[in-house]
């Protein structure tokens, strides 16, 4: 009896296919692509209007679980795993480099901000500067000797690192072990300005929409930063080694330098939201930087669609979101968040909102993830023909 559809054996290929297709957002890039200037800054502006109201009681009326501060899981929790990921995403989405110990750079900027505030009196804006350049000469330390290995054994090196810094700080007086650091000061105010009730330049310890306005503007400076390498010779650099890192080599791409300055911008993004994490929580502990954050920030870059800007910050928010949401569902919303992220990568694999690119290369075999996804078969591929082409 015949099972398949076409005789080839890609009938249950076909139909995912399918059900993929009837979620295309190709329609709307290819209207995005012929829109004029003027349009696009409008929709520009709008989308920053939107996230600026996100904080409004309204909107969290519904948004957040009864009894639970919309503003502070918003600064706290979703806009620091959107800065998070567009970080993560210019190693993994854009360069192709697998990294699980990111989380130490969100570190190295969160003890850099307590160590220098509190024993230098430094205040908020002064560390900024500070722990960006730390968190981006870690990813320089960490990149230099591991950069050269390729796959899982990078992804291994990296996990190491999270690691070395978390129990390193657990373990070393100066910034007191377990019990962390204490008493780091609030960001200064700028201002007494008010707007509808809200004093977005006043920080405090009551009122967490402050924090949020000041995440959303990092994550704007962080998009036209990441946006503007990545149409550069930096960025096509990226998706060269991305691709084919062997090819990119032989035609003359420098890859140890790029894949190195990935690493760097990456951990310069992720120590700024350490940075604001240390300043509003005022406390910090190794327990704040688990393995766990790693991976779910890089769950996040998959889920939304790996290299795709607008889905890596979709997929981040989703998934600060949804746990936060359902909470009243105790410990069974955690089995339910696994199943649907189950369910998500067998039906829509490139994710929510993936790039083009992304998509021909799930296509190709190679998962979208350069040679850690090598042998992930494409739709309409089998298995070990994926694996034969990965070798």
């Amino acid at each position: 009896m015949n099972l398949t559809k076409n005789g080839n054996g890609n009938g249950g290929a076909g139909g995912l296919r399918s059900a993929r297709d009837m979620f295309s957002l190709d329609p709307l890039r290819d209207w995005w692509g012929s829109a004029p200037g003027a349009v696009r800054w409008a929709v520009y502006l709008l989308l920053i209007v939107g996230a600026l109201l996100l904080p409004s009681e309204a909107i969290g009326s519904f948004m957040a679980p009864s009894g639970s501060d919309w503003p502070s899981m918003l600064s706290s929790q979703i806009a620091i795993y959107v800065l998070l990921a567009i970080g993560l995403n210019v190693v993994v989405g854009m360069a192709g480099l697998l990294d699980l110990g990111y989380v130490a750079f969100y570190a190295v900027g969160g003890y850099t901000m307590a160590i220098f505030a509190t024993r230098y009196e430094w205040n908020f804006w002064e560390s900024l500067g500070l722990a960006i350049g730390f968190s981006a000469l870690a990813g320089v330390i960490l990149g230099a000797p591991t950069l050269r290995l390729r796959g899982d054994y990078l992804a291994i090196v990296t996990l190491g690192f999270g690691e070395i810094v978390k129990r390193t700080a657990n373990n070393s007086s100066y910034v007191n072990g377990p019990r962390g650091v204490q008493g780091i000061p609030h960001p200064p105010s700028l201002s007494e300005f008010e707007i509808l009730g809200v004093q977005p330049l006043k920080y405090g310890l009551l009122d967490a929409r402050p924090y949020y306005y000041l995440l959303v503007l990092f994550i704007i400076i962080a998009i036209v930063f990441v946006k503007r390498l990545e149409r550069s010779r930096v960025g096509r650099a990226w998706a060269s080694i991305r691709e084919d890192e062997d090819a990119a080599e032989l035609m003359g791409v420098p890859t140890f330098k790029f894949k190195l300055a990935a690493f760097a911008i990456g951990a310069a993004i992720g120590g700024s939201g350490g940075v604001v994490f240390a300043g509003q929580i005022t406390s910090i502990n190794p327990q704040n930087f688990e393995f766990l954050v790693s991976a779910l920030i890089l769950a996040g870059v998959v889920l939304g669609g790996s290299g795709n800007l607008p889905g890596v910050m979709l997929g981040a928010a989703v998934l600060a979101w949804l746990p936060e949401r359902f909470r009243f569902l105790h410990d069974y919303r955690m089995l339910i968040f696994g199943a649907a992220l189950v369910v998500m990568m067998i039906f829509r694999p490139e994710g929510l909102w993936p790039s083009r690119q992304r998509k021909a290369e799930l296509a190709e075999g190679t998962g979208g993830m350069g040679s850690m996804g090598a042998e992930v078969a494409g739709p309409g591929q089998s298995d070990a023909a994926a694996v034969e082409e990965g070798k």
